[in-house]
């Protein structure tokens, strides 16, 4: 069976999530995608990486309950 090539790729919600992650981070640092464009490259460059950790650990953690509630139900 051939799958339908007119069908729309499924958007991935990880990588959806994962960038309202970033975004809330950087509000919280008065700063948004757009603005920190505008910051020395250094700076910018520390902060995003401290937003990808922070999300990163927070899509772990969503990960983690998710399986919790998958394990409940199976039981």
């Amino acid at each position: 069976m051939r799958p339908d090539i007119d069908q729309a790729p499924r958007p991935d919600q990880t990588a959806d999530l994962e960038l309202a992650l970033i975004s809330e981070f950087l509000e919280r640092r008065g700063q948004t995608l757009h603005s920190i464009h505008t910051l020395p490259e250094a700076e910018r460059h520390a902060i995003m990486r401290e937003a990808s950790l922070y999300a990163s650990s927070r899509l772990s953690e969503v990960e983690s309950r998710a399986h919790f509630v998958d394990d409940l139900h199976q039981k």
